[in-house]
This record gives structure tokens, C-alpha cells and sequence, in this order.
């Protein structure tokens, strides 16, 4: 074992340890600087990549929102016309069941036995005389040839005037 160094050399090495203790302190104070100065720009970066985020966030959830609205706008409108065709589908088919319904009750009036002589003969000229003229379902005559058929019946001629005035006819119920 060594003795312990003599009184004297604790005051001559005092001077040393001071310094070696103050460069420690200067030391140790740098790092807690440079350690908070890396906490500070840690810290700045995270809450701008925060910020970026939030921001990339909100612009995508507008962007979805923009694309739901666009779709239920979408859907709306499709269903609105849906809507309408069907309406008016509904109207042309009312039309046409009272059109054809007025027409076959013609079969009942005074002057349906001069319609149906009318278009007997209509059938003849269109057919020639040699033509089988029957009574068609509904009121009104067929006329057939081995080649040709002629359909004059009520129905067969109303329905006719309704393609004939299709348009015309939606204007009726249109806005």
C-alpha cells in the first residue's frame, strides 16, 4: 500500500482540480445546451410534420367529402329522372288504355256499322277484292291475301295514331 501524499500536495494540486472542475462544468453545461438545442429542433420538426399531416388530413377529408356530396348529387338526380320516366311511362300508358278503350266503344255507337263498311272497303282497295275481310278483335276489320295482311282494327289503328303523335303526346304532361 502507498502512504497518502503529503497536506502540501493537496494545495498545490487545488488550482488543478478547480480548473479540471470548472471545464467539466463548462462541459457538462455545452451538452445540456447542444441537448436542448436538439430537443427544440426535434421538437419543431415534429410539430411541423404535425401540422403537414393535419393539413394533408383536412384536404383529404374535404376531398372525400366534395366526392360523397358529388355522388349523393349524382344519385339524386339519377333517381329524380328515374322518377319522372316513370311518371311519365304512367301517363302514355293511361293515355293509351283510354284511347284504345274509347276506340273499341265506338263498336257500340250508332255509326259503327258505316266505319266498319268504310274500312272494309279501305281493305278491299288496299288488298284487292279478293281479300278475306274479317271482324277484328276489338271492333273494326282484318283484311289477308296469301301474301299481304291489312290490320284496320280499332285498336290496331288507334295504337298507330298514338306512335304517330309520340312526341306530340308527352307534351301533354311535360313541365
Amino acid at each position: 500500500m502507498r502512504p497518502p501524499p503529503p497536506a502540501s500536495t493537496d494545495a498545490a494540486l487545488e488550482p488543478v482540480r478547480a480548473r479540471l472542475l470548472r471545464a467539466a462544468r463548462d462541459e457538462a453545461g455545452e451538452l445540456l445546451a447542444a441537448a436542448d438545442g436538439e430537443a427544440r429542433a426535434v421538437l419543431a420538426e415534429a410539430e411541423a410534420r404535425a401540422a403537414a399531416m393535419l393539413d394533408e388530413a383536412r384536404r383529404t377529408g374535404e376531398a372525400d367529402a366534395a366526392a360523397a356530396r358529388d355522388a349523393a348529387r349524382a344519385r339524386a338526380r339519377r333517381t329524380a329522372r328515374a322518377r319522372e320516366l316513370a311518371a311519365r311511362r304512367e301517363c302514355w300508358e293511361e293515355l293509351r288504355a283510354r284511347v284504345v278503350a274509347g276506340v273499341e266503344d265506338l263498336r257500340h255507337a250508332d255509326s259503327y256499322p258505316a266505319l266498319r263498311a268504310r274500312l272494309t272497303a279501305h281493305v278491299r282497295a288496299a288488298l284487292g277484292p279478293e281479300a278475306e275481310v274479317t271482324e277484328a278483335r276489338g271492333g273494326g276489320v282484318t283484311g289477308r291475301t296469301a301474301h299481304r295482311r291489312l290490320d284496320c282494327g280499332l285498336t290496331a289503328l288507334a295504337l298507330r295514331a298514338l306512335e304517330r303523335i309520340d312526341g306530340e303526346a308527352e307534351e301533354l304532361w311535360a313541365p
